[in-house]
């Protein structure tokens, strides 16, 4: 999607992508005044994650197939706007949307799934410079917090699984993992009776998509908040903005971060629904599980004031038709501090205007439904 907007900001994209044993396939939909080469791109892309070795049973040798054709003139005629914001550009599809944010970390990001991401960049660092000689590209990490109420108080677990070289000794790779992975990501989270599991099945030298097949949109909770908020449903990736599976779930990220920064509420929750070919949301929907400061209403009042949701405006005040979605690929999509749905520059405003909520602000939530 990126080589596409790189060259075309209006290109309209929905790319699957599946890769198994020796084998990549891209299919989908793409109009676009781009000319992309997919197999190079995607052959660039296999080296740069690290599986530039056919021993490994996926490789940038591998084969790759491409089934990319042009998207439905059913579903254009009811998304374009052709780049003028003025025009009522409808939504991709239907479908509901949510995001999340909680004061318990500094990105506002719940923190057992912010240790899991650190976790899994520190693995992939330290194996691409060479600080763990013996790691391979597959790896995957799990934190379990304990909480107090909704205050998180240590680690109680955490479980990683690295891919490894076959004639490497396990019991020097752990105790490289713990030494250089874990205790210096999860610190003063740690304590003597935080449980710890490398490795657990005693080896992972067969890994990747040669011993595990992947396919897009398999892993969403992973790319969103670990399950601590809801999830609609739609992946992200491989999708431009209008599809409003990714454009609404990251405008609704913004909205409750910049809701959380202002000190309106400790944790919130924004649901957003759309249908296809139209606008306007069929609903918005604010939940605070009780941490909010100030009436839930006015909250309401003020996103609805401040944040406009239509697709052609999510994307013009989010800047989406950029190529920046690389960046998302990998340790989610969100709690990045240079993502734009992640800058909290309404929080400001929500803070003085719900200090003094005019009758007309109390009023939107009534407007709204």
């Amino acid at each position: 999607m990126d080589a596409c907007l790189t060259q075309d900001p209006e290109s309209r994209v929905a790319i699957e992508t599946l890769a198994t044993r020796d084998f990549c396939c891209i299919a989908g939909e793409v109009t676009t005044k781009a000319n992309v080469d997919f197999e190079k791109v995607a052959r660039q892309k296999i080296r740069e994650i690290g599986y530039d070795d056919p021993a490994l049973g996926f490789s940038d040798k591998s084969e790759i197939l491409v089934k990319v054709h042009k998207q439905s003139p059913d579903i254009s005629q009811g998304v374009d706007g052709h780049g003028d914001y003025s025009k009522e550009q409808g939504a991709g599809d239907q479908g509901l949307m949510f995001g999340y944010a909680s004061n318990e970390t500094p990105q506002l990001m719940p923190l057992p799934i912010a240790l899991a991401h650190a976790l899994s960049e520190k693995l992939a660092e330290l194996r691409k410079n060479g600080g763990i000689p013996e790691l391979l590209p597959d790896g995957k990490s799990q934190v379990t917090v304990e909480y107090d109420g909704r205050i998180p108080k240590r680690v109680q677990v955490v479980v990683i699984s690295a891919h490894h070289k076959g004639d490497c000794n396990m019991e020097h790779l752990r105790d490289e993992i713990l030494a250089k992975v874990i205790r210096p990501v999860l610190g003063h989270w740690m304590d003597s009776a935080t449980q710890v599991y490398i490795n657990p099945t005693g080896r992972f030298a067969l890994g990747g998509p040669a011993a595990d097949t992947g396919v897009t949109g398999r892993k969403i909770i992973v790319d969103t908040y670990g399950g601590k908020g809801r999830h609609g449903g739609g992946a992200f990736s491989g999708k431009d903005p209008s599809k409003v599976d990714r454009s609404a779930a990251y405008m609704a990220r913004y909205i409750a971060k910049n809701v959380v920064a202002a000190g309106l509420a400790d944790e919130c929750e924004i649901q957003i629904s759309y249908c296809i070919g139209y606008a306007d949301p069929m609903n918005v929907h604010v939940e605070c599980f009780g941490t909010n400061k100030v009436p839930q209403e006015v909250i309401e009042g003020l996103i609805l004031k401040n944040f406009q949701l239509k697709p052609a405006m999510i994307i013009k005040t989010l800047q989406l038709k950029r190529p920046i979605y690389s960046k998302t690929v990998a340790y989610g999509h969100f709690g990045k501090a240079d993502m734009p749905w992640e800058q909290t520059d309404k929080a400001n405003v929500l803070r003085e205007e719900a200090r003094n909520p005019t009758k007309e602000l109390q009023n939107q939530r009534t407007k709204r439904q």
